[in-house]
């Protein structure tokens, strides 16, 4: 078998892996107790209430004189066997963002398959950039914040939505899992339009009357529309108004995170003051190792902020190649909808290393239109940007375990 610069990348990117797969073992057993809110609300229902007698993150509400944690419930909902067992001083987050990371890793090798009528050398380097240099890594290896097991579930649900309509499982099917989505990242519901588009025949229209066309809107979105009545009866239960999250309600418990304390002070959760800096994480900053001492030679840390896209997750860009399709289009007008308002929101992520991390609620599209383009288009280079990425998301777990002793 003759050695091809293709396979060594493969090499490479799968040696890499290696490397973050050992940090995610390490990490896993060195969690802490007490340190997730959704082993306190998988708690509350278990004892069938949806207060919670107190908080472990800043993200949480005070309303009536009862504590509320503010996110979706779903996470909690998978949770609760578990504190059921352990208690709410459960340390085995981390381990249960794996097994939803790798669960979600397997997804995506059969959504590769299906959309490249193959898993081969293209495809499979596309995995590796899925596993190990996207924020999807860093969200499961901090899956014992609360935040981040929400995007890790948020994550696999979508996935297992992908998968479901594209392998004729059933729309049913993939409406149910796209509404588990939504009950535990609310962008999720954004996914319908795009998700529609994705199950139909290039020359089926996107819009038609037709029986067939109606019967099969019907059976993905009403599981939806079923989720969404869902989480506004949770929110009413909990706040009494139907739209109302708890945001609002929010306090600040001691060791909260003084910037976004101060953002919300001064300018609300949502702003246009938010905008440039929210825009340059996003697109522009670079891997930022901190130095300090009078001398400037003192590695201390990395920027809590994170890095944009680009700099992290490079092969993001062979997107600008993909095919002029309506499913392509759709996709596209369906991720601008949902970095938008994400720009005016008072945080871009906090914390986070080497990632932006919103960009995992529509990622999973992006992905799926690189894959389109890789069955339609040589991409030279484009192994290598995944192994830089990958060498960087190494790069900021060896910054991060040497100098700040983990994350």
């Amino acid at each position: 078998m003759a050695i091809t610069r293709e396979r060594v990348l493969l090499a490479i990117a799968f040696g890499l892996g290696a490397v973050l797969l050992a940090g995610l073992v390490i990490a896993g057993l060195r969690e802490a107790p007490l340190s997730n809110s959704y082993a306190l609300l998988a708690d509350a229902f278990l004892n069938g209430r949806l207060w919670v007698e107190q908080c472990f993150d800043p993200d949480c509400a005070r309303f009536q004189d009862r504590i509320y944690v503010i996110f979706p419930p779903v996470p909690a909902v998978l949770s609760m066997p578990f504190v059921a067992i352990f208690g709410i001083d459960f340390s085995g987050f981390i381990f249960m963002g794996t097994a939803l990371y790798a669960a979600s890793i397997v997804l995506w090798s059969r959504i590769l398959k299906r959309l490249q009528s193959g898993l081969g050398a293209p495809a499979m380097i596309l995995l590796l950039a899925i596993a190990f240099a996207s924020p999807l890594y860093f969200v499961t290896i901090r899956a014992d914040g609360v935040w981040f097991l929400a995007q890790s579930v948020g994550f696999f649900f979508v996935s297992l939505s992908l998968w479901l309509a594209l392998s004729g499982r059933g729309l049913v099917w993939a409406g149910l899992a796209l509404g588990l989505a939504f009950l535990s990242r609310q962008m999720s519901i954004l996914y319908l339009p795009f998700l529609f588009a994705l199950v139909l025949a290039d020359d089926e229209p996107l819009i038609s009357f037709r029986r067939e066309h109606i019967v099969r809107a019907l059976k993905l979105g009403l599981p939806v529309l079923a989720a969404l009545a869902v989480y506004l009866f949770y929110n009413y239960a909990r706040f009494g108004e139907l739209t109302n999250t708890g945001y609002e309600f929010m306090f600040k418990p001691e060791g909260g995170l003084a910037v976004l304390d101060l953002r919300i002070e001064n300018s609300g959760l949502f702003s246009p003051d938010f905008v440039l800096f929210n825009l340059s994480y996003l697109f522009l900053q670079g891997f930022d190792l901190n130095f300090g001492g009078p001398d400037l030679l003192t590695p201390e840390g990395m920027d809590w902020a994170g890095t944009s896209l680009i700099a992290a997750s490079p092969f993001v860009l062979f997107a600008f190649f993909a095919p002029s399709k309506r499913v392509v289009w759709i996709g596209a007008a369906t991720i601008i909808a949902m970095v938008v308002p994400i720009l005016f929101y008072h945080s871009n992520g906090f914390t986070q290393f080497n990632v932006q991390r919103y960009t995992l609620d529509w990622l999973p599209i992006l992905f799926v239109i690189l894959a389109l383009t890789l069955r339609t288009r040589k991409l030279e280079g484009f192994g290598l940007f995944v192994v830089v990425g990958i060498s960087l998301n190494v790069a900021a777990m060896a910054v991060l375990a040497l100098i700040q002793g983990g994350l």
